[in-house]
C-alpha cells in the first residue's frame, strides 16, 4: 500500500506537525483518518504503512503510541459467571 492509499487526508502527517499534541488529540485523530479509510482496504496494512513512515523516526511522539496501539489485538472478553454475571442479562 503506498502512503497516499494510507494517509489519503493527510491527517496522520499533520500529526506529527502539531507541536505539543496530547496523547488524547492524537487518539481523536486517529478515529478521523480510520473513519477515512475507504471500504475495502486494510487498516492494519495502512497502519503499517503509516509506523514505517512517520513512528519508526520519531517514537516518542504521541501519534507513534496511538499507531502500535492500532496493532495490538484487544484481549478476549471475559465471562462474569454467577448472579453478577447474569444481572446484564435480566435488567
Amino acid at each position: 500500500m503506498e502512503l497516499a492509499e494510507a494517509d489519503p487526508k493527510g491527517l496522520v502527517r499533520e500529526s506529527y506537525r502539531i507541536e505539543g499534541i496530547t496523547p488524547g488529540e492524537c487518539r481523536s485523530i486517529f478515529m478521523d483518518w480510520a473513519l477515512s479509510i475507504p471500504v475495502g482496504r486494510s487498516v492494519p496494512d495502512a497502519v503499517r504503512v503509516l509506523i514505517a513512515t512517520y513512528a519508526l523516526p520519531e517514537p516518542g511522539h504521541p501519534m507513534s503510541a496511538v499507531l502500535q496501539q492500532a496493532l495490538t489485538k484487544p484481549d478476549a472478553p471475559r465471562r462474569r459467571g454467577g448472579r453478577i454475571g447474569r444481572q446484564g442479562l435480566t435488567g
